[in-house]
């Protein structure tokens, strides 16, 4: 719910219309899809009602496309994994113990095993894996760059990394 209502005047958010005066309306917190760095940012030939975000000229869908290190790059990755590991979308879950802000854990389903190692915090953390992991291969880092090929005995996660891991 926001502080101060938006008048009714001013609203354009169908759900607001449709229930008027509970607050439930989404102006003016979202914006427009931004596809690319155009005036209206791909979204729309005519006015959109709801204000474009100020980074639409350099982050938009057009210019993520091509970028290996652009969230929507990230986004496709991840999605392709879900896709070729079973144990990531239908997996069982099982936590793997962890220091610091560290959250480790393990989806498995059949022969599929993934470990998922998230560092929360803005420094490097480190894992320490168990040896039945040892050999692991990383499928995929949240952050460009080398990360961590293989897993051994201690897996060093830079800050705020995500890796997601195969597990032998």
């Amino acid at each position: 719910m926001r502080d101060v209502p938006i008048p009714p005047e001013l609203v354009q958010d169908p759900w607001e219309k449709n229930v008027p005066g509970l607050g439930l309306g989404r102006d003016p917190e979202r914006t427009p899809m931004q596809w690319d760095a155009g005036p209206t940012a791909g979204f729309t030939t005519g006015r959109p009602w709801l204000p474009l975000a100020a980074d639409a000229a350099y982050v938009n869908v057009a210019r993520q496309r091509d970028d290996p290190a652009s969230m929507l790059t990230l986004y496709r990755r991840l999605h392709a994994l879900r896709r070729e590991w079973p144990a990531l979308s239908v997996g069982a879950y099982a936590p793997v113990a962890a220091a610091g802000d560290v959250l480790a854990y393990v989806r498995h389903a059949g022969g599929s095993r993934c470990l998922i190692a998230l560092n929360l915090d803005g420094s490097r953390q480190t894992l320490t894996v168990p040896t039945a992991f040892h050999g692991g291969v990383t499928l995929v880092s949240t952050l460009p760059g080398p990360g961590e090929p293989r897993l051994s005995a201690d897996l060093t996660l830079r800050p705020h990394e995500g890796l997601i891991v195969a597990l032998p």
